[in-house]
């Protein structure tokens, strides 16, 4: 990031300004893209999901074949996790972060695609560890994202990797189903990037999904 802004700052004058105004821009980015998790929201969503899911089905099941699989490869010492998940219903991410968490596997940052957010879901949503990618970054991932935008971007996925911090990636945008989205494509892009560059030094991806009788 600091390479980025000194290398569009060279050449101008006051240089202390110039990084102070980097540097703001920066962190305007970095909360785009994520907020702090609130520990009181989750637990609050967990009590409401839990209702609302006793409302919506009759039941809930949990494979325990793939929960054992999930809890092996979290036991891989020093190694992050990266959860692959189609894309069925917009409940997916809320789910799956609930079963993670309830399982002691942490909160997720779970990568929310390019549907349209109010501010207030925004921010609901980053405390409940979602992350976005730059408003931009949506739309074109060209030659932009080699600015400061793609250089916080890019660094912040290094350091949820680093920190072993499990990252769900959703592969699809409902409704449509069994085709890689662009937003997916660009996350998948910075994983690849970190582990090439050696911020990390492997990944495990790992397969997880939900399936519903009904989609709600």
């Amino acid at each position: 990031v600091r390479d980025v802004a000194a290398g569009q700052t060279c050449g101008s004058r006051g240089d202390g300004e110039s990084h102070r105004r980097w540097k703001e821009k920066a962190l305007e980015i970095l909360a785009k893209i994520q907020a702090p998790l609130s520990l009181l929201m989750l637990r609050l969503c967990h009590w409401a999901l839990l209702r609302l899911l006793n409302r919506l089905f009759l039941s809930v099941q949990l494979h325990r074949g793939q929960l054992e699989m999930v809890l092996r490869a979290a036991r891989t010492p020093g190694v992050p996790l990266v959860f692959l998940s189609t894309h069925k219903s917009q409940l997916d991410g809320l789910l799956l972060s609930f079963l993670l968490f309830s399982q002691g596997l942490g909160v997720p940052r779970v990568t929310v695609g390019g549907q349209p957010c109010s501010p207030r879901l925004r921010a609901l949503l980053g405390r409940l560890g979602g992350i976005f990618l730059p408003s931009r970054m949506e739309q074109t991932a060209s030659d932009w994202d080699e600015g400061l935008p793609g250089a916080v971007l890019a660094t912040y996925v290094e350091e949820v990797l680093r920190s072993r911090q499990p990252l769900l990636i959703f592969l699809e945008e409902p409704p449509v189903a069994l085709h890689l989205s662009a937003p997916a494509r660009e996350w998948l892009t910075l994983v690849y990037r970190a582990v090439r560059d050696g911020a990390v030094p492997d990944v495990l991806l790992v397969p997880v999904g939900i399936a519903y009788d009904v989609v709600p």
